[in-house]
């Protein structure tokens, strides 16, 4: 943040200095900055308005709309910044949302907000800035590519605020399916083991310790000491081994499945003494085609889901249904060491598919 402060002032600068939304050709103008400064602040009125229903305190919800103004401006540069500096890998936005939480659960005890009523504020105010966050890695990484293809900066920001508005309103459903799906299997819904959020449970676990007055503060302590020993080791991710520390350890076995899937592909490429081009393509190929399993992953779990939900909606005869047209009985919502052993089938084919696709890319030819 500290690196930051002259882009910071400059741009605070510019707002009121200059009354038009940018000057010069297209590809510099921007939406007029004090406009949104101004939406902003009609913004925090109805915000203050949800953290008045949360916290029931009119002091916590004052507190909680500081707290989200400042903490969302700068935590929003930094991983802006990050992102387009670096690439979306690097959006440190578990740090920022726990530190945002951190603060604002520390201001609440100070203020005399305790309680469920303090915990909901705490957790409304990181899940905002949480967003604000992600959106700004976001919108940096759009503004990036349209710098280099030449779009127009104003015309992509009313393409994010539409987008994110839209977002906001479509993203409530899937959530829904999963944790109605969830419950109907058995579950507890989001955070069961088949439906993990350890970040989101270690957000709750810190607002509720904090406010609740229950903190570990020896355990906190001791992260911190173990953080500053990564440093003076110079372990080279100190934040990866921190986060593999609280995932769940199906989640970082598949990260270590997918680094040994890219292992092998180099390997090959140094078999074929490659190039840098041609390992450039073949990188750019493994990452598009994980991202695309990544976000089939995540639409083929809402679908699930869905199923799920729609069979007891529906009852026996959707079931029935599904089981003539797909081969899938009803008991077969419930995970077999059969079903297990099969899975290692499509899992085969999978990394068949990283490995063979991004090295039939290696040759200009077929590029």
């Amino acid at each position: 943040m500290w690196s930051l402060r002259g882009s910071i002032a400059s741009a605070f600068r510019g707002a009121f200095h200059r009354g038009t939304a940018g000057e010069g050709t297209r590809l510099d103008k921007d939406l007029n900055l004090r406009v949104i400064l101004l939406g902003t602040a009609a913004l925090v009125v109805p915000m203050t308005a949800i953290y008045y229903h949360f916290s029931q305190s009119a002091v916590g919800a004052l507190v909680s709309a500081v707290v989200m103004v400042v903490t969302g401006f700068l935590f929003s540069a930094v991983g802006g910044y990050l992102v387009g500096l670096v690439g979306g890998s690097n959006q440190p936005i578990s740090g920022l949302t726990l530190s945002t939480l951190i603060i604002a659960a520390l201001l609440m005890v100070g203020f005399g907000v305790t309680g469920l009523q303090g915990v909901g504020a705490v957790l409304a105010v990181a899940a905002v800035v949480c967003c604000a966050c992600a959106v700004a890695g976001d919108m940096i990484q759009d503004l990036k590519i349209g710098h280099l293809l030449g779009g127009t900066p104003w015309k992509m920001e009313v393409a994010e605020l539409i987008s994110t508005l839209v977002v906001s309103f479509v993203l409530v459903f899937p959530i829904i399916i999963l944790h109605e799906g969830n419950l109907l299997k058995g579950g507890i819904g989001i955070g069961d083991r088949e439906l993990p959020a350890p970040q989101a449970g270690l957000m709750a676990q810190l607002a509720t310790g904090i406010v609740g007055g229950e903190m570990p503060w020896a355990l906190i302590l001791f992260g911190v000491c173990l953080g500053f020993g990564l440093l003076l080791m110079r372990a080279p991710s100190p934040m990866l081994i921190a986060v593999g520390m609280y995932l769940p350890l199906e989640t970082t076995s598949a990260i270590f499945v997918g680094g040994v899937v890219k292992a092998v592909v180099e390997w090959r490429l140094r078999r074929r003494r490659a190039d840098s081009a041609a390992a450039a393509r073949v990188d750019s190929t493994g990452t598009l085609v994980a991202s695309g399993l990544i976000a089939g992953e995540s639409l083929t779990g809402v679908v699930l889901a869905g199923l799920v939900l729609l069979a007891d909606r529906m009852g026996f005869v959707f079931t029935s249904l599904g089981g003539l047209l797909f081969g899938v009985p009803e008991f077969a919502y419930v995970s077999t060491p059969a079903g297990g052993w099969a899975s290692l089938v499509p899992l085969a084919i999978l990394v068949w598919v990283l490995v063979v696709v991004p090295l039939r890319k290696a040759s200009p030819t077929t590029a």
